[in-house]
């Protein structure tokens, strides 16, 4: 599948063409990705207002509350419009104190497709990222061949379109590559954290979707005297330039900012009407170098 359309901003994840700029539903469970939100009807116009912003493209997962946020964008948006793309995960689970723990035999990767597509209401996933979790902290080398023969086989039964990897190394995906066509690539990256910079460019000569989280920083979020003053001078908040950085970064760059507050997802979303000027990009370049992530 080709790169990015210019006129529309899309690109090309699977068969389906979606917007860059997205949304993640991580952040519409209750604190720590835990439990219910504190306001469930204002979880639901969150939702509703994406969509009706155009955003056609939306991640989430079944262990993200867990079951909350699945639960919470069926009863919003069900039923679906037919340009809209969810994206899930599988490869992990919740400990009864909200801890993440790694699930990848062959049940529990059928019991979590099978808990996404009764949560969200569908007949087949449009895309199943494998989230590995060999560390929780990063990617870690190590191989994915038996949870990926596993997902793979759910994909002949008709349960999922297409296939992503995520927390992964370069490694990884070429393995993973040659079990099956794999269509995107979800790892942290942003302005401060930028190891898979050729990693990136790679993927975009093949026509394959890279999504990064932690736009800024995520848990520990970044603290940039540059991104601020940037921010500042431009009259946009920290993320809102973040976002742009990023858009700007590679044409493959799917974002999927997440907030549970609708005048921040209207924020995120203006990200996609900032032209950065060329020396706001080489000061926002300079954070990355200033922390060693880059050379």
């Amino acid at each position: 599948m080709t790169g990015i359309d210019n006129q529309s901003e899309t690109f090309a994840l699977g068969d389906r063409a979606v917007k860059r700029l997205g949304y993640g539903a991580m952040q519409l469970a209750g604190p720590g990705v835990f439990g219910p939100p504190k306001d469930h009807d204002a979880a639901l116009a969150v939702l509703r207002e994406a969509v009706e912003r155009g955003v056609n493209h939306i991640d989430t997962s079944d262990f993200y509350g867990p079951h909350i946020t699945n639960q919470l964008i069926r009863e919003a948006l069900a039923p679906y419009s037919e340009n809209l793309v969810i994206v899930t995960k599988i490869g992990a689970l919740r400990g009864a104190d909200g801890s993440w723990l790694p699930a990848f035999s062959p049940e529990e990767l059928t019991r979590a497709v099978h808990d996404n597509l009764r949560n969200l209401g569908l007949d087949a996933l449009d895309v199943v990222n494998l989230r590995i979790m060999f560390d929780v902290h990063g990617p870690a080398e190590g191989s994915i061949e038996a949870p990926l023969t596993v997902l793979a086989e759910l994909q002949r039964q008709g349960l999922v379109r297409h296939i992503g990897l995520s927390n992964v190394t370069p490694t990884q995906i070429a393995e993973g590559r040659r079990i099956v066509e794999i269509v995107c690539v979800q790892n942290q990256y942003n302005l401060a954290h930028r190891a898979d910079d050729a990693l990136i460019n790679d993927l975009a000569r093949d026509g394959i979707a890279y999504v990064p989280f932690f736009p800024l920083g995520g848990f520990t979020p970044l603290q940039s005297s540059a991104l601020s003053d940037v921010a500042q001078h431009l009259g946009a908040t920290p993320m809102q330039v973040a976002l742009a950085w990023l858009l700007r970064r590679a044409p493959n760059i799917l974002l999927i900012p997440g907030t549970s507050s609708v005048a921040h997802l209207r924020e995120n979303l203006a990200a996609a009407e900032f032209d950065l000027p060329g020396d706001a990009l080489r000061e926002l370049d300079g954070i990355a170098r200033r922390t060693g992530s880059i050379t």
